[in-house]
């Protein structure tokens, strides 16, 4: 398997287990709670698994950024978060990050 595509099954799972923790009231509700241990094991697994091939920057770099964007779109999106411009650029800015980090990374 590809370790982009581990990258990606690494960031969808911490996003997964990360949006369970806002369900599971602090622990106390059994299934958000084993979907946070869950999501979290398979987003560890998959990205030390990546980090055979990828380098440790860029794939970290890759991981929290996108994690962190897609966390807050699942935010707006399902928890009726509030969004705002600045949100937005924030998000813009941490995309960018990334996408620098990865061209920096390559060379």
């Amino acid at each position: 398997m590809s370790a982009f595509v581990l990258l990606l099954i690494a960031i969808v799972s911490e996003v997964f287990g990360s949006s369970m923790l806002k369900v599971s009231n602090g622990f106390k509700r059994i299934f958000p709670s084993l979907g946070i241990v869950i999501g979290y094991g398979i987003a560890f697994y998959a990205l030390s698994i990546s980090l055979k091939t990828l380098s440790l920057g860029v794939a970290y770099a890759i991981w929290a950024g996108l994690g962190t964007a897609l966390t807050a779109v699942v935010g707006f999106t399902i928890y009726k978060e509030k969004f705002s411009s600045k949100k937005l650029i924030g998000l813009l800015l941490i995309i960018g990050g990334v996408i620098l980090l990865n061209v920096g990374g390559a060379h």
